[in-house]
């Protein structure tokens, strides 16, 4: 119960180990989710600017799973994904990366997102 108040309240999932990282993926893996991830950290302004804005493009994106990792908490995952600056985003699919932007760029963020998810609604469609 306690997690769905969490849905309800927020649509971006907060990572806090590796073991999580790895389950959040495999699953929107087997569920053919795509996955973005904000990499952050809580002394980053840039990165502490996007949240807001992070969680706008969640409520917009249902159809998207949204990931936060700090990288000075979850480093083994920062590592993994080689995130060297924050913010980082990171767009993926089965698993896999498929685009990777650095900066805090609400525009282009949008942009990506949409970029990626627009063909996948059309592929639902059909």
């Amino acid at each position: 119960m306690e997690g769905q108040q969490q849905l309800n309240k927020s649509r971006v999932v907060k990572v806090d180990s590796l073991d999580s990282w790895d389950l959040f993926i495999s699953q929107a893996s087997n569920q053919g989710c795509p996955v973005f991830v904000h990499f952050s950290a809580s002394w980053c302004v840039p990165s502490l600017s996007m949240n807001c804005y992070f969680e706008e493009l969640a409520q917009t994106y249902q159809d998207v799973l949204f990931l936060l990792v700090d990288v000075d908490e979850v480093k083994e995952v920062a590592s993994k994904m080689e995130v060297k600056a924050m913010p980082t985003f990171v767009l993926m699919r089965d698993g896999e990366v498929i685009d990777r932007m650095v900066g805090a760029n609400p525009e282009e963020t949008k942009r990506r997102v949409d970029a990626y998810v627009q063909p996948l609604r059309s592929e639902s469609i059909v």
